[in-house]
């Protein structure tokens, strides 16, 4: 399957020096050349950091849905929005309005509860200044983009989220941190989760409890998790544990296991990419 939409994330992360790639396991590149905004989008703002703002696309004809995208990256500031623009595009081109998210980061004003608030607030703006968005609402989140994406259709269980606006209604994680416990006791990313939470679980209980999607199941929409058999950065259990503990809870789970490493997830070229979106199209199908 050739790449469609433009660079493909893989392109953008395999031109860097690879800085950090060492740090996080060898399996990402430090950032190169940010790709271009898909044509057409409007950046929006929800708060005076330079990293609070999103970036909504629309699609020619109507929309099949809204998908938010949330970059992974373990969560550092060194990763940034521009590694969901060669999905925003291809997602547009098929149809779906797309909000890319960025938010702060550890290191870049982030950490908890900072990057949490950060989402939260992006996905109110679909429905700031009377906005409606288009139904079904999908967050696509990679890695800790992930955790991201399952955390925010809970959201609201949470005192300090409680007014949330907009809720997902369907969640795919591709290669996610959905077991925040064993990710921090398996060191991801050389220290990730602590970095993002601020210690141990033992330091930071109450930060493990908000912040765990494997914590806040069931939920009450349904999550596909889109793993890599080979991934070497984020363990294919990580995906398997939390879908496991779903489905035991009631809730609507599903793994979608797919050959291949951690950004096969997001290369718009890859089989991978063309897993999730299969997932999408059971979500909307085309012309429906």
């Amino acid at each position: 399957m050739a790449p469609v939409g433009g660079p493909s994330r893989r392109t953008v992360l395999a031109s860097g020096a690879g800085v950090l790639g060492a740090l996080l396991t060898g399996c990402f590149s430090a950032p190169g050349a940010p790709a271009p905004r898909p044509t057409g989008t409007q950046v929006l703002r929800y708060g005076p950091h330079p990293a609070q703002f999103a970036e909504l696309t629309r699609p020619d004809g109507a929309s099949r849905g809204t998908v938010v995208v949330l970059h992974g990256g373990f969560w550092l500031a060194a990763y940034d929005i521009s590694l969901g623009r060669p999905l925003a595009s291809d997602l547009v081109r098929r149809g779906w309005t797309v909000l890319d998210v960025e938010y702060r980061r550890v290191g870049d004003g982030g950490g908890f509860p900072a990057t949490l608030d950060d989402v939260s607030a992006a996905l109110d703006l679909l429905a700031a200044d009377g906005r409606t968005p288009p139904d079904p609402l999908v967050t696509l989140g990679h890695s800790a983009g992930g955790q991201l994406a399952v955390w925010a259709a809970a959201r609201r269980r949470l005192p300090r989220w409680r007014s949330a606006a907009v809720v997902p209604t369907h969640v795919v994680s591709q290669a996610g941190v959905l077991d925040l416990r064993t990710a921090d006791a398996e060191d991801l990313g050389a220290g990730a989760v602590r970095d993002l939470l601020g210690g141990s679980p033992d330091e930071v209980p109450d930060a493990f409890a908000a912040a765990d999607p494997l914590g806040q199941v069931p939920l009450e929409v349904p999550v596909w998790c889109v793993h890599g058999t080979d991934d070497g950065t984020v363990p294919l259990a990580q995906s398997r544990t939390y879908v496991d503990a779903a489905r035991a809870a009631g809730a609507q789970a599903t793994l979608v296991e797919v050959a291949g490493d951690h950004l096969d997830q997001v290369d718009t070229g890859s089989a991978a990419w063309a897993r999730t979106l299969e997932v999408l199209d059971a979500v909307a199908p085309r012309g429906g």
